[in-house]
């Protein structure tokens, strides 16, 4: 069992915001591989199914964000799986827009989701680092995260998200290599690949 969860606030008022990026993209692997519906569990919305031949559980947690470890930790303890099968999925002012990067571990540079969830389960997890840039001012970003994403930006964070789901069996298989490459060829492909590659 894999868990990959998408990181965001619950709630209407933020669904376009660029901190849920992450809810975003979970709701796309879930359309493209026909996993659902999600159920009120583990102090979040969960699905179960497969993603080619790997079962995974998609979870949104609905702590808002920076509580989100107590929904991953809870998920994470029920399935009795390790840090190496956990996934996070989530939004990274330090990459420009429409750029996607895998990491395990390393800092949460300020991220509150991150924080907490390094905080409940411990820093070696999987990252699926979804580039929206940075406002140029720390001052605003606290703002600039809960502001919705643009009507234009929409075009790439579609293509990043429908990317990220139809190459998320390379992920479940553990080639994030593979994975990071394929996304980035289709979200070239479509026209949003001549941005900057670090904000």
């Amino acid at each position: 069992m894999l868990l990959i969860a998408g990181l965001g606030n619950p709630g209407a008022r933020y669904a376009r915001n660029r901190h849920n990026i992450g809810f975003m993209a979970i709701e796309a692997i879930a359309a493209e591989h026909r996993i659902g519906p999600f159920r009120a569990r583990f102090q979040g919305a969960v699905a179960e199914g497969l993603i080619g031949s790997e079962r995974v559980a998609l979870l949104a947690p609905q702590t808002f964000m920076n509580e989100s470890g107590r929904s991953v930790g809870e998920a994470m303890r029920f399935h009795k799986i390790g840090l190496d099968a956990v996934v996070i999925l989530h939004d990274e002012l330090d990459l420009a827009p429409a750029k996607v990067r895998v990491k395990v571990g390393g800092g949460n540079a300020g991220h509150n989701g991150l924080r907490s969830i390094s905080a409940h389960i411990g820093n070696d997890y999987k990252r699926v680092r979804l580039g929206i840039g940075h406002p140029g001012d720390k001052a605003l970003v606290y703002q600039f995260v809960l502001s919705d994403f643009g009507k234009a930006e929409m075009a790439w964070v579609g293509a990043v998200c429908d990317s990220v789901a139809r190459f998320a069996p390379l992920l479940a298989q553990g080639q994030d290599a593979s994975f990071q490459n394929k996304v980035h060829l289709a979200v070239d492909a479509v026209g949003f690949g001549d941005k900057k590659d670090e904000a």
